[in-house]
C-alpha cells in the first residue's frame, strides 16, 4: 500500500452554494408536545421547543409548522413565547414572536425584538432577518424607535469576553 493516495478526479457535479445545501437540511425538532394536524398541513410543538437545521437554532415556548401541500417539507414557521434564535452566522436575537419564510429564507423577530452579534445590539418592534443574503431591515413601533449600539472592535477585550463570558459556539469563533 503507497504512503500517497492518489489525487482524486476533478468531479463535473454542480457544486451547491451554502444557503441551498443549508436550506435543503433536515430539520430536527424537540418538545414536550406534538399535535399533527394532517389535514391543515399544520404541526404543533409545545413546551420547550427547539428547532435546529443546519447551525441555526431556534427555542420558543410554542412552534407552528406548516408543511407543503404533500406534506414533504416546511414551507413556514410561526413561534411564539420566550423566542430565541442563533444563525449560522452567528446572529442572535430573542423576540415573543418569530416567523419564518423558508421560501425566502427570512425571519421576521416581533414584539420587543433584539438582535445581537458579538458586542453590537439593534432594537425595534420588528427585525426582519434576510438569511441568504446576509441583509436585516428594523422597525419602530408606536412606543419606540429603533436603537443600535456599536461598540469598537478590540481584539484584547474580544478574546477576554470569549473566555470568561458565555459559551461562544464553535463556529461563531
Amino acid at each position: 500500500m503507497s504512503p500517497r493516495s492518489p489525487s482524486p478526479a476533478p468531479s463535473d457535479a454542480p457544486s451547491i452554494k451554502p444557503q441551498e445545501d443549508a436550506k435543503n437540511q433536515p430539520v430536527t425538532v424537540d418538545a414536550d408536545r406534538m399535535e399533527s394536524l394532517k389535514r391543515e398541513g399544520l404541526i404543533i410543538f409545545t413546551g420547550n421547543v427547539v428547532a435546529r437545521q443546519h447551525h441555526s437554532t431556534q427555542h420558543a415556548d410554542r412552534m407552528e409548522v406548516y408543511l407543503d401541500e404533500k406534506g414533504e417539507k416546511v414551507v413556514r414557521s410561526v413561534s411564539t413565547g420566550n423566542v430565541r434564535i442563533m444563525t449560522k452566522d452567528c446572529r442572535m436575537g430573542t423576540a415573543r414572536r418569530a416567523e419564518y419564510d423558508d421560501a425566502e429564507q427570512r425571519v421576521v423577530l416581533i414584539d420587543n425584538a433584539r438582535v445581537w452579534q458579538e458586542d453590537t445590539v439593534v432594537t425595534g418592534e420588528r427585525i426582519t432577518m434576510y438569511l441568504a443574503e446576509d441583509r436585516s431591515v428594523v422597525q419602530g413601533g408606536s412606543q419606540s424607535r429603533v436603537k443600535a449600539v456599536f461598540y469598537p472592535k478590540d481584539e484584547k477585550n474580544d478574546a477576554r469576553k470569549r473566555e470568561g463570558g458565555k459559551p461562544v459556539p464553535p463556529e461563531c469563533r
